[in-house]
C-alpha cells in the first residue's frame, strides 16, 4: 500500500511541473547584466571614471585593454537600482582603448556571473602631438580658382577650410614658436629647414617665409588636378618638419638689484639709513660653446577622418 501511495505522489509532483533534487525544489537562475559606460580622458591629465551598471547587486572587476585596473579588481555595486560600480582609471597610453567588466552578483543563488560588452573609448591626445621645444600650428587656405557653382561650398581665395576639390590648388600655413630660445618666432633667420611630406608626393615641399599682406608666416603649396599634379582622393596624409640653427648665443632671463628711488629721483633708504632694493627680471646675452644644437619640431595632424585635410572629385551632374 505504501508503494502504491508513493507512486501517485510522484506522478503528481511531476504533472504541476515540480522536479526535486536532492530534496530541494530547482530553478533557473536570472541572467546578470553589465553595461560599461564613461572613460572619457586626456592622456597624460586627471584620471577618468568608468561606469558599471549592472541589473543587481555585485562587484565589478573592470579591465583596459585586456589587464584588470589596479584598485579596481573587485568595485562593489550600489545596493539598490540602479546597481552601479565606479572605477576612477589612469590610462597609461593615448588612442583607443577596450575597456571590459566582470561581474559577480551577491546572491549567486538567483543570478548569474557576466562579462560585460567590450567598450572602446579613445583617449585623447593633443592634435599637434609632442612638438615640444618647437611649438606648430598648421591650417590651410584656398588659393586662387574657387569661384563658380562650388564657390557656396567650398569659399573663395584665402578662405580656411579642410574640404578641396581636384583642380584646386592647397595652401598650408604654418606658425612656431622656439621654446628654447624663449618662445620666439621661427622665421627664416632662425630656421634651417622648414618642408612638408606628403603621402604619395616624391620630394617634400618646402616650406617659404614671408609678408602676406602685413602678417608672416610659414607657406607650401600643393597643386591638385590630372597627373602628374596631386589626384588622390581622400585624406590627404602630411607631416611638416621643422629644425632650428645651431646657437652660438642667446638671450637667457637674469634678475638684477635696482635701488629704489623716489618721485624726486632721491634713493630711498630705511630707517637704518640702508639703501633698499628692488629685484627685477631682464635679459642677457651669453655665449655657447659648444654651440647648442638647433631644435626639431614635427606636426602630424591626429584629427577624425571628417576633419582631416581632404580632396574630393568633381561633381558630377545629373
Amino acid at each position: 500500500m505504501k508503494r502504491i501511495i508513493s507512486g501517485i505522489a510522484i506522478g503528481a509532483m511531476a504533472l504541476v511541473g515540480i522536479s526535486v533534487v536532492g530534496g530541494t525544489a530547482a530553478h533557473a537562475a536570472t541572467p546578470s547584466t553589465l553595461v560599461l559606460s564613461g572613460g572619457s580622458a586626456v592622456f597624460g591629465l586627471d584620471p577618468a571614471v568608468i561606469v558599471g551598471t549592472a541589473n543587481n547587486a555585485g562587484k565589478v572587476a573592470f579591465s583596459a585593454a585586456g589587464k584588470v585596473i589596479v584598485g579596481c579588481e573587485a568595485v562593489a555595486t550600489t545596493t539598490v537600482t540602479p546597481f552601479v560600480a565606479k572605477c576612477t582609471w589612469l590610462p597609461a597610453a593615448s588612442g583607443a582603448t577596450v575597456l571590459t567588466g566582470s561581474f559577480t552578483p551577491t546572491d549567486a543563488a538567483n543570478f548569474t556571473p557576466i562579462d560585460s560588452t567590450p567598450f572602446t573609448v579613445k583617449v585623447g591626445v593633443p592634435v599637434q602631438g609632442t612638438v615640444s621645444p618647437i611649438h606648430i600650428s598648421v591650417d590651410e587656405v584656398l588659393a586662387s580658382g574657387s569661384t563658380g557653382a562650388l564657390a557656396p561650398r567650398f569659399g573663395v581665395s584665402c578662405a580656411q577650410t579642410s574640404e578641396y576639390i581636384v583642380g584646386q590648388t592647397i595652401v598650408w600655413r604654418v606658425y612656431a614658436n622656439n621654446e628654447q630660445l624663449g618662445g620666439v618666432p621661427m622665421d627664416s633667420s632662425n630656421t634651417a629647414k622648414a618642408y612638408i611630406e606628403v603621402a604619395g608626393v616624391k620630394d617634400p615641399i618646402p616650406l617659404a617665409y614671408g609678408n602676406h599682406s602685413g602678417v608672416a608666416f610659414w607657406t607650401a603649396v600643393l597643386k591638385t588636378g590630372a597627373a602628374p599634379l596631386y589626384n588622390t582622393l581622400g585624406v590627404i596624409s602630411f607631416k611638416i618638419t621643422m629644425v632650428a640653427k645651431d646657437v652660438t648665443s642667446m638671450k637667457v632671463p637674469a634678475t638684477k638689484l635696482v635701488a629704489q628711488r623716489d618721485a624726486s629721483g632721491a634713493r630711498v633708504r630705511d630707517a637704518s639709513g640702508q639703501q633698499i632694493y628692488d629685484r627685477v627680471a631682464y635679459f642677457k646675452s651669453v655665449s655657447l660653446n659648444p654651440a647648442l644644437k638647433g631644435a626639431v619640431g614635427t606636426w602630424q595632424s591626429n584629427w577624425t577622418p571628417s576633419s582631416q585635410l581632404s580632396l574630393y572629385a568633381v561633381p558630377v551632374a545629373k
